[in-house]
C-alpha cells in the first residue's frame, strides 16, 4: 500500500496497525518506506499521462492536471498526493489510519500544499455521492480480503467520462518470490505479515471486476526493476506488479 491501511471496513486490524505505525517515517526516501519512493515517478508518470490522454490535456505542462478532482483511496503519508496536487489536481486523500492521516496533512501544510486529507473510507465518500474526475487505488487491493467487493464499491466514485487508476501485485509463483519473500524477509523493505499471497489479483481477475462495476479497461502495463538503472520501470511483464486504468464511459 502507499504506506496507509486499506480503506475499507473488511480490512484485519493487523495489518492496519503495519502501516500506521507512527514510527514509521514515509517521508524517509532511505528508510522504511524507500521501495515506495522507487515507485513514485513510475505511477506519478502513468497517471498523468492517462488522465491526460482521458482528458485531452497535453502532459508536458506543469498544470496538466488542473481543473480535475482526484481521489486517492488508502493515501498513506501523501507521498502519491503531492506530486499530482503540484500537477494541478485538487487532490482528496482518504485513509482510516489515524497516525498515517496525521503526517500526511502535517508534510502537505510543509510544503504549502491544500489537500484534503480525510481519516475515512471509500464507501463513506460513495455513500455521500461524491465523485471524481480520477480514482486512484494503488498498493491497496493486495491487502483488501475480497478485492472485486472492493471494486463494486468504490467505482460509484468515478465520474462518467472518468478514469479509475489500480496498481497492485500478480498472483503468480514469481510474485510470492519477489513480493513477500523478498521484500518481506530477506531485504526487509516491508514488515513482515504485510502481504497474504492469496489475495494478490491477476489483471485477468481485476478486469472482470472492474467490468462487473461498470468500468473497462483500456491499459495494462506492467512494473519491473531495471537493474541496470537501478530504478523502476514500466514493462510488458505483468508477472510481479501491475498499473492498469478503467474508464466509465460517457
Amino acid at each position: 500500500m502507499d504506506g496507509g491501511v486499506t480503506p475499507t471496513s473488511a480490512v484485519d486490524g493487523a495489518v492496519m496497525e503495519l502501516f500506521d505505525d507512527a514510527g514509521v517515517d514515509w517521508w524517509d526516501i532511505n528508510g522504511d518506506a524507500r521501495w515506495l519512493h522507487r515507485y513514485n515517478p513510475v505511477r506519478v508518470g502513468y497517471i498523468r499521462d492517462a488522465a491526460c490522454r482521458q482528458f485531452n490535456r497535453d502532459p508536458a505542462r506543469p498544470d496538466c492536471l488542473a481543473g480535475l478532482r482526484l481521489l486517492d483511496i488508502g493515501c498513506g503519508a501523501g507521498v502519491l498526493c503531492e506530486p499530482l496536487a503540484r500537477l494541478g489536481a485538487t487532490v482528496v486523500g482518504v485513509d482510516p489510519g489515524r497516525n498515517i492521516i496525521g503526517k500526511a496533512r502535517a508534510h502537505a501544510r510543509q510544503g504549502g500544499l491544500a489537500i484534503d486529507y480525510r481519516c475515512t473510507i471509500a464507501e463513506t465518500l460513495a455513500e455521500a455521492g461524491e465523485s471524481f474526475d480520477v480514482v486512484l487505488a494503488s498498493e491497496v487491493v493486495e491487502h483488501v480480503p475480497d478485492a472485486a467487493a472492493f471494486i463494486h464499491r468504490c467505482a460509484p466514485l468515478v465520474k462518467p467520462g472518468g478514469l479509475f487508476v489500480l496498481s497492485t501485485l500478480n498472483r503468480t509463483v514469481k510474485s510470492y518470490l519477489f513480493a513477500i519473500v523478498a521484500a518481506e524477509y530477506v531485504l526487509r523493505l516491508l514488515p513482515r505479515g504485510a502481504h497474504q499471497w492469496k489475495r494478490f489479483v491477476t489483471p485477468a481477475e481485476m478486469a472482470a471486476a472492474l467490468q462487473h462495476s461498470g468500468l473497462a479497461v483500456n491499459d495494462v502495463s506492467g512494473v519491473t526493476f531495471n537493474v541496470l538503472a537501478r530504478a523502476m520501470q514500466l514493462a510488458r511483464n505483468t508477472d510481479v506488479n501491475y498499473i492498469l486504468t478503467a474508464a466509465r464511459p460517457v
